[in-house]
């Protein structure tokens, strides 16, 4: 592994621990995050002539402190904070209250009231997951400049309204939770299908680790059964990861992967969460909906069997809480299956102007209008798909279903 390859792999791996051992000692997210920063930018320059240091998570840490401590110096209107902070050094760490964690604790301290809730969610995508900001703006479906106002707005007001980092303690989390939801299920998609365009198609380290907070939250919540829905979506949709790159690194679509390939064990864990919920006599919330629907594709010998007639109904039932258009586009993808490609297509189309900038958009239309003969019409919409796809493994996969167009 190169010098840069392990700056790569220490940011995936520790920008949110780093963060968090920031945040905790200087009570400031703006200086955890920029000094963070300056610490991989640190790590880039000096790696390389230096050598990998043994301890590289403690290495950054080290350097992060020290350039955090550095800037407060240098800014005498932060004399305070600078007291604090070497006051801080020697003391016993702050108790950790009902979130054991640190990076669980973090997305909740991320997660205050007092944010809107995009700005929550996108805040702790940035400061906890990790992710660039145009990692998630695509996430959110917005432009690059209007997410990263968002963030700023967001770190802005946690100033000016002086909201302390404080670790939440069990009366917090009922009123935070689905925030935390949020942010976990949208680091857990951008690890099932990065959209960076030279990301692998699949991060396995974002992956397993919304996986593993969605467990720790569950211990927490035992009883919501949203954190359950949520924690049987991750593992029926991350039991298929391994069918869904080809050997060449392309993408490959539900009806072509090999089912024998997927995890059995994570299959039935996700089916025991589902049927759990289902026994619980409460209505399903969003994301049990969506472990319901994936439950109907991993019960399916292969892509024949599936029960569309019931995919479509649980999707009818998740319209009615989310109408995203997101949402509505799934559910005419799975209409295709029930009521034919027209009456689909149909779906789609009325979905044009909230989507127009979606790829996934414009690879529905071309699948549907492929399976109406409709090639020139086709072959556009994948065009239009490949133009905007993220992920090269994505444009890859369209590339070959659009050449395949008579």
């Amino acid at each position: 592994m190169t010098a840069r390859e392990a700056v790569a792999r220490a940011h995936r791996e520790e920008w949110a621990r780093v963060v968090a051992a920031l945040t905790r000692r200087f009570g400031d997210l703006d200086i955890a995050e920029e000094a963070a920063a300056e610490a991989f930018a640190t790590a880039v320059e000096r790696w390389p002539a230096d050598g990998v240091p043994p301890n590289p998570g403690a290495w950054l840490t080290t350097t992060a402190q020290r350039k955090a401590i550095d800037r407060l110096r240098r800014e005498s209107r932060r004399e305070a904070k600078q007291q604090e902070a070497a006051m801080r050094q020697d003391a016993p760490p702050e108790p950790v209250g009902a979130v054991e964690d640190e990076r669980l604790r973090l997305v909740f301290v991320c997660g205050h009231p007092a944010l809107a809730a995009d700005a929550r969610v996108a805040l702790t995508l940035r400061m906890v997951g990790g992710l660039t900001v145009a990692e998630i703006a695509r996430a959110f479906l917005v432009q690059e400049s209007t997410m990263a106002r968002r963030i700023t707005r967001a770190k802005t007001k946690i100033k000016a309204a002086r909201i302390p980092y404080r670790v939440p303690d069990a009366a917090d989390l009922p009123g935070r939770v689905s925030g935390v939801l949020a942010v976990l299920y949208l680091v857990f998609n951008e690890g099932y299908l990065a959209t960076g365009p030279d990301a692998d198609p699949v991060r396995q380290d974002l992956t397993a680790e919304a996986i593993r907070l969605a467990r720790l939250l569950r211990a927490l919540l035992p009883q919501d059964g949203e954190v359950a829905g949520l924690l049987a979506l991750m593992l029926l949709t991350e039991a298929r990861r391994t069918a869904r790159v080809s050997p060449d690194g392309g993408l490959v679509a539900l009806d072509e992967q090999d089912r024998t390939t997927w995890d059995a064990q994570l299959i039935a864990e996700g089916h025991r969460l589902v049927r759990e919920r289902l026994d619980s006599g409460e209505a399903p919330g969003r994301y049990q909906l969506l472990a319901a629907v994936n439950a109907v594709h991993t019960s399916a010998r292969d892509f024949r069997d599936t029960d569309w007639s019931q995919v479509v109904a649980l999707y009818d039932q998740l319209v009615r809480l989310d109408r995203s258009p997101v949402v509505a586009l799934n559910r005419a993808i799975a209409l295709a299956e029930l009521d034919g490609p027209a009456v689909a297509l149909a779906s789609v189309d009325r979905l044009a102007e909230p989507l127009d900038g979606y790829h996934a958009l414009h690879a529905a239309r071309a699948e549907l209008l492929r399976r109406l003969d409709r090639t020139a019409e086709s072959r556009a919409a994948y065009d239009r798909a490949i133009e905007l796809a993220g992920n090269a493994a994505e444009t890859a996969a369209l590339t070959r279903r659009r050449d395949q167009l008579r």
